[in-house]
């Protein structure tokens, strides 16, 4: 399909492709629409890239005119590509999006955790478990550690925020395009289920019994299990747990943001 390009974002013509792209700001509306509608959103030419080289089927492109040259070796011939300039998307979307640069993408179908399992496969695992960890910004720098310190795969239990909105997927650089990652179908019984597959379930919390970070003996199959923002891990959640660690600090200070939290815990026990 030829470009379309666009001064007026709001043209009747294709209000049904314009629409993927509206009320940005508007999380709630979004975390809604986005899996039932079943589409999300990539953000930046590098991400847009990622996307793609991933393997994920895109809808259309919205691009500034520049943006659009730059990605043009990898645009699809047969999906609609959206230009206007990019003082014109604030407009539609309600974000100023100064990447110039935004793709609506199929969502791909939800895995659930024995689906994740079965794609693993056996052998030496590791895993990132995220119990409702629902500030997006988190879940993405959460995938990026993972991907950086050579995670196989990420759980996340059912009130966790989505892996696949549009700021998750921005901050965690588009890694979570290719990290394969399923939902918990039941909670916290899926960590027993992890549990029967193999893996030792060890909780990164403040627990009295918690073994230091440097003194934990990382496991062949292993799944870290890393709470929310405010309260950390559900008591029932610790209950499934293996073994409980914790990261050694300056007294004065009582816990990391998760995000970061999740990196020291991953490099401490990646493969040696």
């Amino acid at each position: 399909m030829p470009r379309i390009e666009l001064d007026d974002l709001t043209d009747d013509r294709y209000a049904d492709l314009l629409r993927d792209y509206t009320h940005l700001k508007d999380v709630q509306l979004r975390a809604r629409r986005e899996p039932a509608e079943g589409l999300f959103l990539a953000e930046g030419v590098e991400v847009v890239r990622r996307a793609l080289a991933a393997g994920h089927r895109p809808r259309s492109f919205l691009l500034s005119p520049a943006r659009a040259d730059e990605l043009a070796d990898v645009l699809p011939p047969d999906v609609p590509v959206l230009l206007a300039p990019v003082e014109a998307f604030a407009r539609l979307t309600g974000v100023d999006l100064h990447r110039g640069a935004i793709a609506s993408m199929h969502r791909p179908p939800q895995r659930d955790t024995t689906v994740l399992l079965d794609a693993l496969g056996p052998g030496p695992r590791r895993l990132v478990v995220l119990e409702d960890v629902v500030d997006h910004t988190n879940v993405g720098a959460l995938f990026r550690s993972a991907a950086a310190f050579g995670v196989d795969g990420v759980l996340v239990s059912p009130r966790c925020a989505d892996p696949l909105y549009r700021r998750s997927v921005r901050v965690s650089m588009g890694t979570v395009l290719h990290l394969p990652w399923a939902r918990a179908t039941t909670w916290p019984g899926d960590l027993d289920l992890l549990r029967r597959n193999g893996f030792t379930v060890a909780a990164l919390a403040l627990a009295d019994d918690a073994v230091d970070l440097g003194e934990f003996r990382a496991p062949e199959r292993l799944a870290l299990l890393l709470g929310t923002e405010g309260d950390g891990l559900s008591r029932k959640a610790l209950a499934c747990a293996d073994v409980a660690v914790r990261i050694p600090m300056d007294e004065r200070v009582d816990s990391l943001n998760v995000a970061a939290a999740s990196a020291v815990a991953l490099w401490q026990t990646r493969p040696r």
